[in-house]
């Protein structure tokens, strides 16, 4: 499709690499802190910190950290009140992104945060806050922004080429396995301790409507709950553990020894130090410490809906409908744009874009737009795009350099406590 602006490659535009400390090791810090070692010219760790030592140290031997910048705790960042570093990278837990965040701010730390901001608005507030009363730059973590697909397909529709967006239908399919592995099973399967799943998983996709159409969400209607995933929906027989023998381990899709010895799907959450091997797996699940991801998906105490929908009216009186369903075959995101005079449907890496007029259609993927494979970079090349855009602002100062600000990032997660609120009382919701 021509017309549109290049995709821009992922080296920084910077004549010196900012220093960053990464705040929890897990695969979201591994990600983002990749970067560093693809482009040291932008970026350089000097700081690690999680409660985990093998995951402190992984990162912190790759990246030639030294001892006494390795922290078990992440208070200890902050101790000396000063700073240490240009930024901080935060990919803690949800419900542990608050007090760094706090604690960072007030130090005077840019941020890249991980997504949710915080598990209560309130929280959200807060940061945002402080933020914008430090002067601090806050990135969050709403990767979609920066991945070509979405950045082509906003174009389109902000370009007038389909004339005024009236209306979006937008899918977040999360896929079977995956929503038993992190929903069910997982860190965010009870939103009590974490967050709302239309937060945990899904304010990418309002922070996404609200990109695209440009213009703020006025009210928000929203339903939903939990179906399948509960102990009434048991087989008879099944016991506590899926390794325990399950008489239904052939005809359970949802069952943990297929899905992580067999498949070998979503093995980041375990210390394997890479032996995939099947029998080390199985170890694992039988481990103490990482039996929950074995348990019965029938058997948990999760309270995390596996459907969602709502309704959105934005600005102007453009509406939105979401979407997002547990009991799919893959992941992905289906996106569809309805125009005065032309039409957009996507599936995620490829979207088509009609013309009423000239009843004429073009295409946008990968190829057409001459875009290299997005090599370790996840969420459609979305991921280190961000980091680079981060490392600009940061380098230059120049919070433009990110796609949005702390203000504007918090709206999607407003929009998804209004949602929840109206999920759980049936009544529409307002946007303040």
């Amino acid at each position: 499709m021509t017309g549109l602006k290049p995709i821009r490659d992922l080296a920084p535009d910077t004549d010196h690499p900012i220093t960053v400390i990464v705040i929890g090791c897990g695969s979201r810090g591994y990600v983002y802190t990749s970067y560093a070692k693809k482009f040291p010219q932008g970026m350089k760790v000097v700081g690690v910190a999680d409660v985990q030592e093998w995951r402190r140290n992984y990162l912190g031997n790759k990246y030639q950290v030294p001892e006494e910048m390795r922290f078990a705790d992440f208070r200890d960042v902050f101790a000396s009140k000063k700073k240490l570093a240009d930024a901080v990278v935060i990919a803690t837990p949800d419900n542990l992104h608050y007090a760094p965040a706090m604690m960072a701010l007030n130090l005077g730390y840019d941020i890249l945060l991980e997504k949710p901001v915080a598990p209560t608005e309130k929280e959200c507030k807060d940061i945002r806050d402080l933020a914008m009363k430090k002067g601090c730059i806050v990135g969050v973590c709403h990767v979609l922004r920066y991945a070509p697909y979405f950045i082509a397909l906003r174009e389109v529709a902000q370009s007038g080429m389909i004339g005024d967006i009236v209306s979006i239908q937008h899918m977040e399919s999360i896929q079977y396995a995956h929503m038993a592995h992190s929903y069910v099973r997982g860190n965010w399967h009870r939103s009590k301790d974490t967050t709302p799943i239309i937060l945990a998983k899904s304010c990418h996709d309002l922070d996404i409507l609200r990109w695209i159409i440009n213009k703020p969400c006025k009210s928000i209607v929203a339903d939903g709950d939990l179906y399948y995933f509960k102990k009434e929906n048991a087989p008879e027989g099944a016991p506590a553990y899926c390794t325990d023998g399950c008489p239904h381990a052939d005809t359970c899709p949802y069952n943990a020894v297929s899905i992580y010895c067999k498949w070998k799907e979503h093995l980041g959450v375990f210390d394997l130090r890479g032996d995939k091997n099947p029998d080390h797996i199985l170890a694992k699940l039988k481990d103490p410490h990482y039996n929950r991801f074995a348990r019965c998906v029938f058997r948990c105490d999760n309270d995390q809906p596996d459907h969602y929908v709502a309704d959105m009216v934005f600005e102007d009186n453009i509406t939105a409908s979401f979407s997002m369903d547990a009991f799919t075959c893959r992941g992905g995101r289906r996106t569809r744009v309805m125009g005065t005079r032309g039409y957009i449907d996507g599936d995620g890496k490829e979207f088509h874009v009609w013309d009423f007029l000239t009843r004429t259609e073009r295409i946008w993927n990968q190829k057409v737009a001459e875009i290299p494979e997005y090599a370790d970079s996840g969420h459609g090349g979305g991921d280190l795009r961000l980091v680079r855009d981060f490392v600009e602002a940061v380098a230059h100062q120049d919070p433009s350099r990110l796609s949005s600000d702390i203000d504007v990032s918090m709206e999607s997660h407003m929009m998804g406590f209004a949602a929840e609120r109206s999920r759980r009382t049936g009544k529409k919701e307002k946007i303040k």
